[in-house]
């Protein structure tokens, strides 16, 4: 599934990168439509519309398309490449709203375009090369993890587990340990955000679903997100889980 882990084919990200260049398809044939619209009477609303519209569009249809070649270059060559920060940005705060709807409108559905797009996110993070000491990292995870019939609540302090085996929470607490790094259970995006204010990591490596992670993404940029998504086997948000090596993974490509 796209997204899961840090490294993943060409194809994983491919999604995300045709529906941009439908995006630009979709500019493109606005730019037309308007400009035929331009000899129906445009023009008389305000004899400067014409090209103001046109440029606009020009310009928001060029964004689109450089970022698109772009994201193929890193994609393809898994260097960094100068303005990768601004192309994350890019993708997540101006074309991902617009892309999901093109998505939708195509039949795809909305978490297979987000698996995709948090695919492509994690191929830009990693293309940075980070080697980050222990310190400025830190893994978020979701309270769904936990065993629900557990009596301990761990939520803020995942210390108090007592490593029972019987949910995942034990391995991940270990895997903090083994790296020293700061792990956390949140109950949702306001108490993630709360966490990260205060710590201040440099990149944080989260642990969610298709909507929570994007969401998160999104919310945090420009701090990078390594975003691993989780299994639920029982359902959402009820009796999760995930796959430590995944995370092991991503700290060890991170980590100085």
């Amino acid at each position: 599934m796209a997204g899961n882990e840090p490294h993943k084919s060409f194809a994983a990200k491919g999604l995300f990168i045709a529906l941009m260049a439908g995006t630009c398809l979709l500019i493109a044939g606005i730019f037309l439509f308007l400009r035929w619209l331009q000899g129906a009477g445009l023009a008389s609303v305000h004899p400067s519309l014409p090209g103001i519209v046109g440029g606009a569009l020009v310009l928001v249809a060029g964004i689109v398309f450089l970022a698109t070649i772009l994201l193929v270059i890193t994609t393809v060559s898994g260097k960094d490449i100068p303005g990768t920060p601004l192309l994350r940005g890019v993708a997540i705060r101006l074309l991902l709203p617009v892309i999901e709807l093109i998505g939708r409108i195509a039949g795809i559905p909305r978490d297979t375009v987000r698996q995709s797009f948090i695919a492509m996110n994690n191929s830009l993070v990693l293309s940075r090369k980070f080697r980050l000491k222990p310190d400025r990292v830190m893994i978020l995870l979701p309270h769904c993890l936990q065993l629900a019939e557990c009596d301990i609540k761990i939520t803020g302090d995942i210390n108090k587990c007592v490593r029972c085996g019987r949910c995942d929470i034990a391995g991940l607490a270990e895997l903090a340990e083994k790296y020293r790094i700061d792990i956390f259970v949140v109950t949702g995006g306001t108490l993630a955000r709360k966490v990260i204010r205060e710590k201040r990591p440099k990149l944080v490596v989260a642990v969610a679903c298709e909507g929570d992670l994007t969401s998160g993404i999104r919310d945090c940029y420009p701090l990078p997100v390594l975003g691993i998504l989780n299994e639920r086997p029982n359902g959402p948000c009820f009796n999760t889980a995930v796959d430590t090596r995944k995370i092991d993974e991503a700290l060890r490509m991170v980590l100085a």
